[in-house]
């Protein structure tokens, strides 16, 4: 890329994001609306597009969550503010540039081609949230899209989303589903329609991307102070503070990827410009959860070299973070020695994530603490399930009754201190009893398309508790039938 071709010089004055925080919302009587700052829209206009969502035509709210309202504290329930029709008070509607590579090339102008940053809310947890409208309409970074979304996409964003919160792996979160009042062309017709999502945050490697690709070395440590104010301000004062907090990133993300893999989830798309510097999971397109066990499954239909197989996610998000560290060498005064700092630290990188999916695997086989040689277990016990094509998520929660299948695994557990019943509390506790699985999400998008909304809310109501056993709910935890198996996931663009 470009950035690498020259020295970046620029006034470390001038690169000081010069921002603050507005957290004083009900002291100025704004009682019925939420009160946004909009922190990123105080960064140079290099950064975003200033838009007005334009999707809606004739909006009609079918889903609100409650939890994030109360979280949030609105009290509106107009259906305007929730699909862009009217904005929140002291909302400045943005579309955030970035760049990425995407399967692996590296394409220069992404950004938000159907989404809108609306701002950001302080909840009553303390943490402060961003609110990202989807299938907003377009913005100048839509690449001759449309800019809208179909209601398939963003309810399994929904379902999905708040099944990953459930599930207790850091994710953006799903506020609304709103009907446009629009149609939208994409495998089929099907109803128009918007979301709200909230995240910590919605800056991704692709962000760091674009201001290297334009040997833009001012704004790129904008960009750097603004996410370690935003993020990690205890990194401000650090005399290295790129560095640490390009550490600090990148454990998040790996601890993400081994959540991913002891639940059997599939991104899909792993592109840099998914893969956000907050630790969260972003962007459900072409994702899914595996029913039946096999190390490199894939589910995406773009992904037709199988890069973001279930088996390659830890190997891709290296990769990533590696693009991510690129964005950080030019800024030094020493680029060679910045190289193999930062080539030194992903090496050990490498290394903390297989420990961190040792410590997964290993609590889902009911081990309290993995030894190096419990690999070799992890590695035996899903052989065998992939050989007798068994459910990933199914085996994993009968454990407790079938574990004399596993003679190998009944031996390391009795070497334990703890008693098995206490080895099957800890599988219980880490291994669901349900799942948001392919099929009963797109029962409940075909549902949806009728304007049945019955199935939709009553997963998300299972899923809402995934580690308690409920008979109720147990239609859920079924694998598909053989006409029901769904073998492609799509993008929702």
């Amino acid at each position: 890329m470009r950035g690498h071709q020259q020295q970046f010089i620029w006034n470390l004055e001038d690169s000081r994001s010069n921002f603050v925080y507005n957290d004083t919302r009900r002291s100025r009587g704004y009682d019925n609306l939420m009160k946004f700052d909009n922190t990123y829209a105080q960064l140079p206009e290099i950064f975003y597009q200033k838009v007005h969502p334009s999707s809606a035509i004739d909006p009609k709210l079918i889903k609100l969550n409650e939890e994030l309202i109360n979280l949030l504290e609105i009290n509106e329930r107009d259906v305007s503010y929730f699909s862009g029709q009217k904005l929140f008070d002291g909302s400045i509607p943005i579309a955030m540039a970035y760049s990425g590579h995407q399967f692996g090339h590296f394409n220069p102008t992404l950004g938000d081609g159907r989404a809108i940053l609306l701002g950001e809310v302080l909840g009553k947890d303390g943490v402060r949230y961003d609110l990202h409208l989807k299938g907003s309409g377009p913005t100048k970074y839509s690449r001759r899209g449309d800019g809208l979304s179909g209601l398939g996409p963003v309810i399994r964003e929904y379902i999905v989303s708040e099944a990953m919160h459930s599930l207790g792996v850091p994710t953006t979160r799903a506020l609304s589903i709103t009907l446009t009042g629009r149609e939208v062309m994409r495998q089929d017709l099907q109803p128009g329609a918007s979301m709200i999502r909230i995240a910590k945050g919605h800056i991704r490697v692709g962000t760091f991307e674009y201001f290297l690709y334009h040997n833009d070395g001012v704004n790129l440590q904008k960009l750097i102070d603004y996410s370690i104010n935003r993020f990690n301000p205890e990194l401000t004062e650090h005399k290295d503070k790129n560095f640490e907090f390009f550490k600090v990133t990148a454990r998040k993300k790996l601890k993400l990827v081994a959540k991913w893999m002891g639940l059997g989830f599939i991104h899909g798309v792993m592109n840099t410009d998914n893969t956000n510097i907050s630790g969260e999971t972003i962007d459900y397109g072409p994702c899914a959860f595996m029913d039946q066990y096999k190390n490199d499954k894939v589910f995406s239909s773009i992904d037709r070299m199988s890069r973001y197989a279930y088996s390659n996610q830890g190997h891709i998000a290296l990769w990533n973070l590696s693009r991510f560290g690129n964005c950080f060498i030019p800024l030094s005064s020493n680029q060679e020695a910045e190289v193999e700092k930062y080539n030194n630290e992903l090496r050990e990188l490498e290394e903390f994530y297989q420990n961190e999916k040792l410590k997964i695997m290993t609590k889902k086989l009911g081990i309290f603490e993995a030894k190096s040689s419990d690999i070799e277990i992890v590695n035996k016990f899903l052989t065998q399930m992939e050989n007798n094509h068994q459910d990933f998520t199914n085996t994993f929660r009968n454990l407790p009754k079938n574990l004399d299948d596993y003679p190998y695994l009944k031996e390391r557990l009795n070497q334990q201190d703890q008693v098995l019943e206490e080895a099957y509390e800890l599988m219980n506790s880490v291994n669901p009893y349900i799942i948001p699985r392919n099929h009963q999400v797109e029962k409940a998008i075909q549902h949806a398309c009728r304007g049945d909304y019955g199935l939709l809310n009553e997963l998300n109501q299972a899923l809402s508790t995934p580690y308690i056993e409920n008979q109720a709910y147990e239609k859920f935890t079924l694998p598909p039938k053989p006409e029901e198996i769904v073998h492609q996931t799509f993008c929702g663009t």
